[in-house]
């Protein structure tokens, strides 16, 4: 749980812990105002690790999520490789992660966001999943099939994206999108899906 207090010019950011295997996945981050802030997300690249293992980032989906990942694509008519790239970069695979800001689970979902998705219960990993899935096929539609702009508005917002005419020049939002380029097997390549094939839904 994660609490921040502000006493008049000094922020306290505190955390509340059981034991101390939870704090192993703790990070930390200090926001452009330096208010330091705890979170058990950690794969923003903002944040800095704790512990060496804070960031399951790079660490394969256990075979149960990997499964629910594979249903999920398959039904929205994405590929599962993608969707456990995003899921990875997104929380870790922690389907009760909670970022600063607030987005929740496993594909880090805002919660005006996952309501207008029809999700509700944003930490439950299924709904989770399938209402974040749903909004990367959809963001896909928008950029007709540029994997590179999807994953920019995924990030920062469809309005950023907009704004700056493509990838905003956020060092968040560029790095998220080169990590899950690289995690899905793509970076150097034309960062493009292929058009869907008879019968599967539309990106």
């Amino acid at each position: 749980m994660r609490q921040a207090l502000r006493l008049g010019g000094l922020v306290i950011a505190a955390v509340l812990v059981g034991a101390a295997p939870v704090q192993a996945q703790l990070v930390r981050i200090v926001d452009q105002d330096g208010v330091v802030h705890y979170t058990n997300e950690p794969c923003q690249p903002q944040y800095r690790r704790l512990a060496p293992d804070a960031c399951p980032e790079a660490r394969p989906a256990s075979p149960p999520l990997a499964g629910e990942i594979e249903r999920t694509a398959t039904r929205h008519g994405l590929d599962p490789r993608l969707v456990e790239a995003v899921v990875r970069v997104e929380s870790g695979g922690n389907s009760a992660a909670v970022s600063p800001k607030g987005a929740l689970g496993l594909m880090q979902l805002m919660p005006a966001r996952a309501a207008a998705l029809g999700v509700r219960d944003a930490f439950d990993p299924v709904a989770n999943l399938d209402g974040g899935v749903r909004h990367l096929r959809d963001l896909l539609a928008r950029y007709d099939g540029n994997l590179s702009l999807a994953l920019a508005a995924y990030n920062a917002g469809e309005a950023a994206v907009r704004a700056h005419g493509g990838i905003p020049p956020y060092p968040e939002t560029r790095e998220y999108v080169r990590k899950v380029l690289a995690l899905y097997g793509t970076e150097g390549a034309p960062a493009r899906l292929p058009q869907p094939q008879p019968g599967r839904l539309p990106f």
